[in-house]
């Protein structure tokens, strides 16, 4: 751009909602010592407020060194914005913005800022709970001072009606990660997932790796949606088209409006540039607008990827990689479908991540990772070490292009019914590990008749074939018509990590499935 100095791209104008009366020379509110920013080959956005009119100068610093400098005029709104030149990782940095104004100069600067990369953690309470809250919780808190790399931000709970620009609170401010600030202090929390999910990113890369937590329990996805996305899916934005009432303790006390987490807690966090975000939500819909999240999630990681695409001036990737975790359990017992039914609307109704609804996705199966004993009620297991390792998997595979890495669980790509015998073979798209016998988990939609309204669903034994270890045998003796098969299609499937079907490699838990023939 004509005018810049080397290193530096400047961008004007932004953010046209904000107003400088009396503003105050400072950075953004997600700014901040030992924040990381975004590394090469994306240009890291920085910005922040400032007198109209003054000169503002920044300056990147190591040591002694000026690696980056360059200058802007602050425009008529008071706000500045810069895009640093790519960076390889690393760190630490110093970050120092100067304003000229009426002759008279004032600094402001951030210290040991690192280069890597960037991750959003958003969802619900259980991207809330803390690593006090998980099983071995002593011995985790205990290795927060192991990395030193991976720097954690938490937004605060906020809604607003209307889109803002930038924060209106924060939590926990840029931190080097310690046990009070991930869960043992009595004000500052972190989440138990989003951490141990960046602890294994950050000891397979061997860079830093910064973790941006923005979460609420008890909240649905129209929440966290802007008024575009809800629209795409035919939900105003007043929130009135709430088709269900929601039993789960989880949603008590949640935002239920629409948008207003998108407004308050998403929005402002566009301009950063970040590499990929990872989503734990969906029990609040398990009781609202369950029909419409094969269609509300994926518009919503859609609109994200473009909305923080335009935000960071292009500097995110238009298709970041988006990672969430199909849900786990709630109630034994139970028989409404309301679970199952969101697990898999959760892919869009394929069953799978990545699909064609949802590309560069990658999804962690819990349904196994039952906790009928959890103290802060079975629907929020504890078990978030296994949740982040299959998370992990999926990002070295997706975000980090691993191609042996193995991160789904089988799934099936033939099923070849033979009704002479009773029986059907379910070929999957991979070797399996049998656990134990399958006696109730797969089921048939069976008659005895072609009529229509006689169809039900029956538990049948499934077997393994012999001569395959891709292959699965469904019998269905006893029922002379069926018109669809499924697996897994209840609230608590399986007990802890004992589904009885897991891939080979890794252990990974086959999802659930549904599968209708022609009558």
């Amino acid at each position: 751009m004509s005018g810049d100095m080397p290193g530096i791209r400047l961008l004007l104008p932004l953010l046209s909602l904000i107003t400088a009366a009396g503003a105050t020379f400072r950075f953004a509110s997600y700014y901040g010592h030992h924040m990381v920013l975004q590394q090469k080959p994306a240009h890291a956005l920085v910005w922040g407020y400032g007198e109209v009119g003054a000169q503002i100068t920044v300056s990147l610093l190591r040591g002694m060194e000026t690696v980056l400098k360059g200058a802007v005029i602050i425009n008529d709104v008071g706000t500045w914005k810069v895009l640093l030149n790519p960076m390889d990782f690393g760190g630490p940095y110093h970050l120092v913005a100067q304003q000229n104004y009426k002759q008279e100069n004032t600094s402001i600067h951030l210290d040991d800022i690192l280069f890597g990369d960037v991750w959003i953690c958003s969802g619900q309470s259980n991207m809330e709970m803390t690593v006090s809250q998980i099983f071995n919780a002593s011995s985790e808190l205990a290795k927060a001072s192991h990395y030193p790399n991976v720097r954690l931000f938490t937004a605060a709970l906020v809604t607003a009606d209307v889109e803002l620009p930038d924060l209106a609170k924060v939590d926990l401010a840029w931190s080097v990660p310690t046990a009070q600030n991930l869960g043992q202090g009595a004000f500052t929390y972190f989440s138990a997932v989003c951490w141990l999910f960046g602890r294994r990113l950050a000891r397979r890369l061997k860079y830093p790796i910064g973790l941006v937590e923005s979460s609420w329990g008890g909240t649905p996805v129209e929440a966290w949606s802007s008024k575009t996305a809800l629209a795409k899916c035919g939900l105003s934005e007043t929130g009135q088209d709430v088709t269900q009432s929601f039993e789960s303790s989880d949603w008590i006390g949640g935002p239920c409006v629409y948008s207003v987490l998108w407004n308050a807690m998403i929005h402002p966090l566009l301009n950063m540039t970040i590499k990929g975000a990872i989503w734990y939500q969906g029990e609040a819909n398990t009781g609202m607008n369950t029909n419409l999240y094969n269609c509300t999630f994926p518009n919503l990681i859609k609109d994200w990827r473009r909305s923080f695409h335009e935000g960071s001036k292009g500097q995110t990737d238009p298709n970041f990689p988006f990672g969430f975790v199909q849900l786990s359990t709630y109630q034994k017992g139970v028989l409404k479908d309301n679970f199952p039914e969101i697990r898999w609307h959760q892919t869009a109704d394929y069953g799978y991540a990545p699909n064609h609804m949802m590309p560069n996705t990658f999804m962690a199966v819990a349904m196994d990772l039952c906790d009928e004993t959890s103290p802060y009620g079975s629907i929020h297991p504890r078990d978030k070490q296994t949740v982040a390792y299959r998370l992990s998997l999926g990002a070295r595979a997706i975000a980090y292009g691993e191609r042996d890495v193995s991160f789904k669980g089988p799934f099936p790509v033939t099923i070849d019914v033979y009704y002479d015998y009773s029986y059907m073979n379910i070929t999957y798209d991979q070797d399996l590990l049998i656990t134990h016998t399958c006696d109730k988990i797969f089921e048939v939609l069976c008659s005895n008749n072609k009529d229509e309204e006689s169809y039900f669903w029956v538990p049948v034994p499934a077997t393994l074939i012999a001569s395959s270890s891709k292959v699965v045998t469904v019998a269905f003796k006893g029922c002379p018509h069926i018109s669809g098969v499924r697996y897994a299609w209840s609230d608590w499937p399986c007990e802890y990590k004992q589904c009885p079907i897991y891939s080979v490699r890794h252990g990974l838990p086959a999802p659930l499935f549904i599968k209708y023939f022609q009558k």
